[in-house]
């Protein structure tokens, strides 16, 4: 029987879709995260829940709701969704960005799998238990978060450090990126939870020299000193670790496909996996990628200071060490400045609530199976991790076996199948009432 919430959540996204939240990383040009987050409270206000619109730094507001359960005494669950989106050029895509376009069987659009659709969700289902007078088992929190595409400085790193007491009794959270389908053949299908990401460190290195007259010999330049540093880099490659969470995804894929994926040959066993294989690689190792250079001002002058920045992944666990292998490879001369830190994040994959994500997909795909995986990127998940919670990445989708799902995080032509939305909001509705 469809429901109330199935016809809705493809609107609820579209509205979404059609805000604005650019992130530029720039507060004076980031836009939009406050109309959001008013659009969100209006929406829950409609059906009675009260929520708190909460502003980091003007425009840049994050929405909490509490939503009671029947045994208040139980750890509460902790729902969460970033408002913000990454940047996108109209010019290079076949609809506007921001225009929430339904067409060809998708909702197309700048947020539509980061993570707009999560939102929208969450929004539906919330909406269809209020309307029926629905009460969940556990406490619910919502959290709807501004600043996470860059950073999460004004969003839930704020939060967490200003207003912890409203994650009070929360042990466990499902926010992105997990749930999502990768088609094995018509029989079965992996569904990927996050229990793991990897840690975040922005490094800035400087490097100096003697600035001079550009057409003099000189053997004391910033910019080639940096250069060198930065090829170097370039050309590392960090050994592989096996971390539990990629071990655990290795055993159980590897009973899935009834194939020998052996632990201890991580590369040969993720190049057997075909396309996933592209999203599971870089969680094998450490990973230092230069993205910045700056030097300079004037064609003819030689630089005294040259940088760069780096954007380094470190696996659970090994940030320490990882820093030394860096430090051995940039040498002695160049200035280290780390920019932005965060943590890694892992949990195991156990649990009740594990057991009900499952129990959730099989219910709508009974060629569901979940497995656990680690992220090579960051979520809100690292934020709410330092407050005790088990962080899990689960917003469901059911996808098209043919659909490179991963390449339209931040892509061009980002976009949601609109049945993969509907799937999504009846497995969510089924893990909260059974959580």
């Amino acid at each position: 029987m469809t429901t109330t919430a199935e016809n809705e959540v493809v609107d609820l996204c579209r509205d979404l879709l059609r805000i604005d939240t650019t992130n530029t990383g720039d507060p004076l040009t980031t836009v939009g995260e406050r109309a959001a987050a008013e659009y969100v409270a209006e929406k829950l206000g409609e059906v009675g829940v009260t929520s708190r619109l909460l502003e980091s730094a003007p425009g840049r507001a994050n929405l909490i709701a509490r939503i009671p359960g029947a045994d208040s005494s139980r750890g509460a669950l902790l729902v969460h969704g970033h408002l913000d989106v990454v940047p996108a050029d109209a010019s290079e895509w076949s609809v506007h960005p921001f225009a929430g376009e339904e067409k060809d069987g998708y909702l197309w659009g700048r947020g539509a799998v980061d993570m707009k659709d999560f939102d929208a969700m969450v929004l539906a289902t919330v909406r269809e238990w209020q309307r029926t007078g629905y009460t969940p088992p556990r406490d619910i929190v919502l959290a709807y978060t501004a600043d996470e595409e860059a950073g999460m400085e004004f969003g839930s790193q704020w939060l967490v450090q200003n207003h912890a007491d409203l994650f009070e009794g929360c042990t466990e959270a499902i926010g992105e990126v997990g749930g999502y389908s990768y088609t094995v053949n018509d029989d079965l299908r992996l569904y990927l939870v996050q229990t793991a990401e990897k840690g975040l460190d922005w490094l800035r290195l400087h490097a100096t020299g003697r600035p001079g007259h550009g057409s003099f010999i000189h053997d004391d330049n910033a910019v080639t000193a940096l250069a060198e540093a930065v090829a170097r880099i370039g050309r590392h490659r960090f050994p592989t670790v096996v971390t539990p969470t990629v071990r655990a995804f290795l055993e159980q894929v590897s009973d899935a496909l009834e194939i020998d994926l052996d632990p201890e040959q991580p590369e040969l066993a993720v190049s057997k996996l075909g396309p996933i294989a592209n999203l599971i690689g870089a969680t094998l190792r450490n990973t230092a990628n230069p993205t910045r250079l700056a030097a300079g001002y004037k064609d003819n002058v030689i630089p005294g200071k040259a940088s760069a920045t780096i954007d380094c992944r470190t696996l659970p666990g090994h940030a320490d060490a990882f820093l030394r292998e860096l430090r051995d490879v940039i040498g002695p001369d160049i200035d280290i400045e780390h920019v932005h830190q965060q943590p890694a994040v892992e949990t195991a994959f156990d649990g009740d609530l594990v057991a009900a994500m499952g129990d959730a997909l099989r219910a709508e795909d009974p060629g569901a199976r979940t497995v656990p995986y680690l992220m090579s990127g960051g979520t809100d998940a690292k934020a709410f991790s330092t407050l005790g919670i088990r962080c899990f990445g689960f917003a469901p989708l059911r996808l098209p076996p043919d659909l490179n799902f991963s390449a339209l995080f931040h892509g061009i032509d980002e976009r949601v199948p609109v049945e993969g939305l509907k799937f999504g909001v009846r497995v969510l509705d089924r893990l909260l009432r059974n959580s």
